[in-house]
This record gives structure tokens, sequence and C-alpha cells, in this order.
């Protein structure tokens, strides 16, 4: 993984949670605003699945295992998916939170999928 592109993900993710977050707690339904920023989210981590495709073939193999890696990895883009789905489907402020916790929850996995790539020794 690069390094600088972990820290944008998890500083994207944490931005866009406490976002949600705070508009979930303030009564506030899914809008464009929390909906766009889990689309964000996602984004960064459908770039991620590239770099995990093409970092080993560059020659930086991750450290870690490489299973528990890819279940991250795909638990991490289903988990936006989702989260927007529940928001469309059930308009009320908790969908809202919802849509934030997923964003944290996205942020810890993406720390620990840098972890995995570079820290753990397999």
């Amino acid at each position: 993984m690069i390094l600088w592109l972990t820290l944008a993900q998890v500083a994207v993710a944490v931005v866009a949670g406490l976002f949600c977050l705070v508009a979930g707690f303030a009564g506030r339904r899914p809008s464009d605003y929390t909906v766009g920023a889990l689309a964000l989210v996602e984004l960064l981590l459908v770039v991620q699945v590239v770099v995990a495709i093409v970092a080993p073939l560059a020659g930086n193999p991750p450290t870690g295992d490489l299973l528990e890696y890819w279940v991250y990895l795909v638990s991490a883009v289903l988990l936006p998916v989702g989260a927007v789905l529940w928001a469309l489907m059930e308009r009320s402020r908790w969908s809202t939170v919802i849509l934030g916790v997923a964003a944290l929850a996205v942020a810890i996995m993406v720390w620990r999928m840098h972890v995995i790539w570079t820290i753990q020794i397999a």
C-alpha cells in the first residue's frame, strides 16, 4: 500500500463519518451531501483495489497475510454500498447515522489493511 493514499483514505473516511454522524444526530435525513460523502469514500476504495492489484507487480508485495488483506478490502468496498442502500430504503435520521458509522468503520479497516500490508511479517 502507499502511505499517502492510506492517510488520505483514512482522513476522508473520518471526515465523512463525522459529517454524517453530526447530520444524523441533528435530525437530518440522508441527502446528496451525506450520500456523496460515502460515494467519495467508495471511490477511494476502488482506487485502493487497483493499487492492491498493481503494487505486487511493481515490487511492493505485502508482508502480511494476503487473504486477510483482500477480505478486509472486499468488506470495506461493500460496506459503503450497503450503508447507502440502507439509507435510500429507510430515509430517516438513523440512516444518516448508519452512513457515518460505515464511514468510520471503513477508516479503521483501511488502517488495518495498511498494517497487514506493511508491518506484519507472515
